[in-house]
């Protein structure tokens, strides 16, 4: 039962690792999309992936406000991709012992290696996001917390309604 639990936690790191990963290299990728000097619109800065047109659109941000942004993420976007590009590497290794030969303390070295990038990554992430917060008027920024409370209620439900599910 114990290892049943440990290997739902590995999935379930590999599985954030993944989605962050796609989340974040989209963002960046985005933010090198448009031309510098193009007029700003609803795709500016990674506008054109979903949840980024969606929190321009719920915050009403300006034009203004998407043009720094997009310059943040600009900015930012050289320190990230490297990054960004070791984590796949590492990602594509892990396979490799999935499908290949296991060898566990290889494994355990390139896992160790992979989370001391993914808190490099989400240190830089927490500051981007701070940067962002900052460009955000006062009511957006209470408009920003309250979506994240809702969405954090949410979580909270969904965690209480699987843990009360019986087990297989």
């Amino acid at each position: 039962m114990k290892e049943q639990k440990n290997f739902m936690k590995t999935i379930r790191f590999r599985l954030l690792v993944a989605a962050l990963a796609v989340l974040l290299c989209g963002a960046i990728a985005e933010s090198q999309t448009t031309d510098a000097t193009a007029p700003v619109h609803g795709h500016a800065f990674g506008m054109r992936s979903p949840m980024m047109g969606f929190f321009a659109k719920y915050l009403d941000l300006t034009d203004a406000q998407r043009a720094q942004m997009k310059a943040v993420l600009q900015k930012e976007h050289a320190t990230m991709k490297p990054q960004m590009q070791q984590l796949h590497q590492m990602q594509q290794q892990l396979k490799q012992y999935e499908e290949g030969t296991y060898d566990e303390a290889k494994v355990q070295a390139l896992v160790a290696q992979q989370s001391q990038t993914l808190v490099q990554l989400k240190v830089q992430e927490t500051r981007i996001h701070n940067e962002l917060f900052q460009l955000l008027t006062t009511d957006q920024q209470a408009k920003m917390k309250e979506l994240e409370a809702n969405r954090e209620a949410r979580m909270q439900q969904r965690t209480q309604n699987q843990s009360s599910a019986p087990e297989e």
